[in-house]
């Protein structure tokens, strides 16, 4: 009978200890759940953008007043900031230190149309002008729809670098090509272009190396040929 009595006392005695542990435990649990929902955020740092400012972006996500760390998701932040038509995707990382990282992924600013002061997107999307967005080119004349959309499909693929260096755009249709278009570039120089050779356009600078300081014409709707003004 003792021996039973005591092999009962030892698992009460073992029972017990573990609930202690479980509760020592839980309560560890508690203060660091507690002391982390207190940290406030200290630092706001935003990547990838170039249409929008860093404090656009910051109020965007609402923590324009470095609120609690963790008062706000961040997927519910991510919703809030992709609600902006200039925002193609975002992605919120936080840290226990109170560092926030806010990356964003923007459309594509490809053209501004004078006739209707409208901006076109890589998205597709029409935005009355923002006057405060450069280094992108002017379309200056009116273009069908369909030919517009294929066009806008190429220039996206067209390197930033280049893009800032086109003027104006103009649509020149002839016998042989309705997708010609006439490019006015910021150097003097014109470049002939349809769009389905506008990705060659990429090759641009190496291509005012042979002008050799001079401006020309580079005709590049058939093949690649270049012509230097008299």
């Amino acid at each position: 009978m003792r021996r039973k009595k005591n092999k009962k006392s030892k698992k009460n005695k073992n029972l017990k200890k573990k609930l202690l542990k479980f509760l020592i435990f839980l309560l560890i649990v508690g203060i660091i759940v507690l002391f982390v929902m207190t940290i406030k955020i200290k630092n706001i740092y935003v990547v990838g953008n170039n249409l929008l400012s860093d404090q656009e972006i910051i109020e965007l996500a609402g923590i324009e007043d470095y609120p609690k760390l963790f008062s706000k998701s961040s997927l519910s932040i991510e919703n809030k900031i992709k609600l902006n038509q200039y925002i193609e995707d975002v992605k919120v990382k936080k840290n226990l230190f109170g560092k926030v990282t806010i990356e964003v992924t923007e459309y594509k600013v490809l053209l501004k149309n004078e006739l209707d002061n409208t901006i076109y997107l890589s998205n597709y999307k029409t935005l009355p002008t923002d006057n405060q967005i450069v280094g992108i080119p002017t379309l200056i004349n009116a273009v069908p729809q369909d030919i517009l959309n294929k066009f806008l499909d190429s220039l996206a693929k067209v390197d930033d670098g280049i893009l800032s260096k086109i003027s104006e755009v103009e649509y020149r249709p002839d016998k042989y090509y309705n997708d010609l278009f006439l490019f006015y570039m910021n150097d003097g120089n014109y470049v002939y272009v349809t769009t389905r050779r506008l990705k060659y356009i990429n090759k641009y600078d190496e291509v005012l190396v042979t002008l050799d300081g001079q401006k020309g014409i580079w005709n590049l709707y058939d093949g690649s040929h270049v012509e230097k003004f008299s």
